[in-house]
């Protein structure tokens, strides 16, 4: 955890001083720097059975999530704008700035292979199902078609998967562009969540609500990916991917979510600082106990 950590710093500390636009960097990172790092991917890496245990996986943890968040929220006796903003903060798990470069420096670049289809497919069900439920259901399923169409790391897929299937050689002139601008990626979007976190501090917090999405994004969402993984007899890493990947703290997209939509921005925002704090310790147990 303390390369991470580290790099997590970095980006807050220089946020603080700096103070600067995040949007320009972010947009650079998740519209140039991660279609390449996606290419790369889907280039080098086979898709097989382990990608369709991935997307399997991957729905049942999020709609089980749901279930969860609904019935936490109704107990709580939220209101509908309360309810999603829960929902924004629970369900969704920090897999791109904060999940894949932990699954690099535990796992090496096997582990990374399982971490970035993950990583991509969770940000298409992030983009579809997160939209709709900060939007309420008023335009959700337009705008959501709308933001996975814009997303270029998409189309990036595409040609990866080709080139794979087909065996078909990049000229290493290409490659090595492809390479430099990837390796960027990660550190990148790491600075950009540090960044981030720097903005949301000294916000009001509600930190029986805050507490509640902790346990859920933090233990219960791990505890849930481990049972499903049981039936499909995963191989132990790709098991230990998918469990850590489930154990990230709130993505910090759906910040962007929740100010877009005013779902209760302030509330999730807090959330995705607290549970960012905390996953420091609980993942560190976590990565000791499946490494």
């Amino acid at each position: 955890m303390l390369p991470v950590l580290l790099i997590f710093i970095s980006g807050f500390i220089f946020q603080r001083v700096f103070m600067l636009d995040i949007k320009p960097i972010s947009t650079m990172a998740m519209y140039l720097l991660l279609p390449f790092l996606v290419f790369k991917t889907f280039y080098q890496q086979p898709i097989n059975q382990n990608f369709f245990y991935i997307v399997v996986t991957s729905i049942i943890i999020m709609a089980l999530l749901i279930v969860i968040g609904l019935i936490i929220a109704k107990l709580l006796h939220y209101n509908k704008k309360k309810t999603n903003a829960f929902l924004l903060a629970t369900v969704f798990a920090n897999n791109g700035n904060y999940g894949v470069p932990v699954a690099l420096f535990a796992f090496g670049q096997k582990g990374l292979a399982y971490a970035m289809p993950l990583m991509i497919f969770y940000t298409i069900l992030m983009g579809v199902v997160g939209i709709y439920i900060a939007a309420s259901g008023t335009s959700g399923v337009k705008t959501a078609f709308i933001s996975v169409l814009k997303q270029p790391m998409n189309y990036a897929i595409i040609p990866g998967i080709i080139f794979q299937q087909m065996s078909l050689t990049m000229p290493s002139n290409l490659m090595k562009t492809v390479n430099m601008i990837s390796q960027t990626a990660i550190p990148v979007i790491m600075l950009v969540l540090g960044m981030q976190l720097a903005n949301v501090m000294g916000k009001h917090i509600d930190w029986r609500s805050v507490g509640i999405v902790s346990i859920v994004r933090l233990i219960i969402s791990p505890v849930i990916a481990y049972l499903i993984c049981i039936p499909f007899h995963l191989s132990p890493l790709l098991q230990n991917i998918i469990v850590v990947m489930a154990a990230m703290p709130s993505a910090a997209n759906t910040t962007i979510y929740a100010i877009q939509y005013n779902t209760e921005p302030e509330f999730v925002s807090s959330a995705t600082l607290i549970t960012t704090i905390v996953s420091i310790p609980t993942l560190t147990l976590l990565l000791n106990f499946v490494s």
